[in-house]
């Protein structure tokens, strides 16, 4: 179940409630939280061009806590975070993970809170997964695709080598916020928003 609070704000007319997303929008603060699916990243995109179109040098800040989701929707994300002309600052509250590793280690400036923790490995197999050998084999060759996409993304947010990334991706590697640092998938530890 998904609540959103509101809040109530003075102005000239008087008081009125908004959302706290509003709230946030206005405040150019997104979120990122929970599965990264079609809807959530149809939803962000279409808030990162808006904040672009107010004001197209102003800061963004996202803030990511999910586990991942679906890769194709992921990249859209991520094309679009490259593709607006504000810089974004990634925030990690407690786990990015999968793609949303990916989401946050894209951002312009990436902070990560005292716990948070990030999570990298290669493209799962997708579920019910069956046919002939020949399907198999098509469904193999993308599923390798993505991991090189995915990797190389990876590299070019770290500076580690497409290498070292597809050792680390092999398998779950999770990264404490001090690893995150090390490694280069965060840039800081943050004590405060």
């Amino acid at each position: 179940m998904d609540y959103t609070p509101n809040i109530l704000k003075e102005s000239s007319s008087g008081f009125f409630s908004c959302s706290i997303r509003d709230e946030m929008l206005r405040q150019r603060e997104l979120e990122c939280v929970g599965e990264i699916n079609a809807e959530t990243v149809y939803s962000l995109c279409r808030q990162l061009r808006y904040l672009q179109h107010e004001d197209p040098e102003g800061d963004i800040t996202l803030f990511i806590n999910s586990p991942g989701g679906e890769v194709s929707s992921g990249l859209a994300l991520y094309d679009v975070m490259k593709a607006v002309s504000c810089p974004i600052r990634t925030v990690c509250l407690g786990t990015a993970a999968s793609m949303g590793a990916v989401l946050f280690a894209a951002g312009d400036r990436r902070d990560i809170l005292t716990h948070g923790r990030v999570m990298i490995h290669d493209p799962l197999i997708p579920q019910g997964v069956g046919g002939s050998a020949l399907e198999l084999e098509t469904i193999s060759k993308n599923l390798l695709e993505t991991r090189r996409v995915l990797c190389s993304v990876l590299a070019d947010c770290t500076g580690r080598s497409l290498e070292e990334i597809y050792r680390c991706t092999a398998r779950d590697t999770w990264f404490t916020a001090e690893a995150a640092v090390d490694f280069g998938l965060a840039d800081r530890i943050i004590t405060a928003i």
